[in-house]
């Protein structure tokens, strides 16, 4: 989040790997700023990887006490929940690079608790040039049968990105959609583990047909070379919503001339499916447009996975993870929905007045991209994550409004 009070003059901070933002209106999350390379996907629970870099504002603000005198800097640190590359590096008074370059990472890299870092010594590899950064440092690749466990905060991206994988591979492996929900708890197949012959969906490999959205209730019968994750994409849903409808799980073998019952569009659940009505309903009564409304289904996707959540990053909380010390209201006014909800959308209705802005005081929203905008009112750290739910809130659009 940034300045909580609409300034006329906007104050610019620079952050490597972060968005530099111009805007004064106040953001209604301040997530750990990873920039990530393919946009965040899946849904969202909260306690993330810490970040090999988070922003100076962030930093600037921390409390005096919180800040720790510079010590003698050991050989080598282990990673403990919440620390940072910045912060480790001022704790023992050395750079922030120092401690990069010595362990072989980037602005981008993810560290993790356990995770040992050098300290003292020379640099680990050359910096990677700025036009093509190299990988991320991150844990070791899975070796064959590893399995994953969801953890609170995480994303797929996250995920593929702390085992070298790519996010295309990890989708693959777990016969995901990129609109995939992930949940703590859940347990992913890392790429170059062995899927056992049971677990394979396709009865033959073939390209899926071009998607084409299904009515609620309808059904599909399977052909060869079909899998539940080209029928999902085909009709707009996605995998688990497919299995859940035929009690299937991603172990079950499906087969030709089998009929598999079609689930909503949406793909959203009943939670989610209410906070999107209510989300359209009120843009409708202040005029939005559907673009405008199609925007604030797809922000509050990325920013609570369409939850009303009473926990975010650090005093983030609701629908938008806005957040009561950037003056978007108390808790109490935050966890209410449709508060919150008139609160993005801003506007003379705003209850918030002047003192934040939403997207309808944002001058020339209807021009930007479907991220752009969102980002205009949000100032996230991952301000290219919006652009993930465009279509899908256009189809849960035009099913629920």
């Amino acid at each position: 989040m940034w300045n909580p009070l609409r300034a006329a003059v906007a104050v610019p901070t620079t952050i490597a790997g972060s968005l530099a933002l111009s805007l004064s209106a106040l953001p209604a999350t301040a997530a750990v700023p990873e920039r990530a390379a393919v946009p965040e996907l899946g849904a969202l629970a909260r306690t993330a990887p810490s970040s090999a870099f988070t922003s100076t504002a962030h930093e600037a603000s921390l409390p005096a006490s919180a800040v720790r005198t510079a010590v003698t800097a050991p050989a080598t640190y282990t990673v403990r929940k919440g620390d940072t590359v910045s912060a480790i590096a001022r704790r023992y008074g050395l750079s922030m690079n120092d401690v990069l370059s010595r362990n072989g990472l980037t602005v981008r890299s993810v560290i993790y608790p356990g995770q040992v870092l050098r300290l003292t010594g020379a640099p680990a590899s050359a910096p990677a040039p700025a036009a093509a950064p190299a990988p991320a440092a991150a844990p070791a690749p899975a070796s064959s049968g590893s399995v994953y466990v969801v953890v609170r905060g995480d994303t797929i991206t996250r995920i593929a990105r702390a085992h070298g994988v790519s996010t295309t591979a990890l989708l693959q492996a777990n016969r995901l959609a990129v609109s995939s929900i992930i949940y703590p708890g859940q347990k992913l197949t890392i790429p170059g583990a062995m899927v056992p012959a049971s677990a394979q969906t396709p009865v033959a490999q073939a390209p899926a047909p071009a998607p084409a959205p299904a009515p609620s209730g309808s059904t599909y019968t399977v052909r060869a070379g079909d899998t539940i994750t080209a029928i999902g994409n085909r009709f707009g849903v996605t995998v688990d919503a497919v299995l859940h409808a035929n009690g299937l799980s991603r172990s079950s073998i499906i087969y030709p001339g089998q009929r598999i019952a079609i689930p909503s569009p949406t793909g959203l659940t009943a939670e989610q499916t209410a906070n999107a009505q209510l989300i359209i309903r009120i843009g409708r009564q202040l005029g939005v447009s559907d673009r405008g409304i199609a925007i604030a289904l797809g922000t509050a996707m990325q920013e609570s996975g369409l939850r009303n959540l009473s926990y975010g990053d650090r005093d983030s909380i609701g629908l938008f993870q806005q957040r009561p010390s950037y003056g978007w209201g108390t808790r109490a006014q935050i966890a209410d929905a449709e508060r919150s909800t008139r609160v993005f959308y801003g506007g003379p209705h705003d209850p918030n007045g002047t003192v934040t802005r939403g997207l309808l005081d944002i001058p020339g929203w209807q021009s930007m991209t479907f991220a752009q905008a969102a980002q205009a009112v949000q100032n996230s750290a991952f301000p290219n994550a919006y652009a993930q739910w465009e279509a899908p809130s256009a189809r849960w659009l035009a099913a629920l409004g």
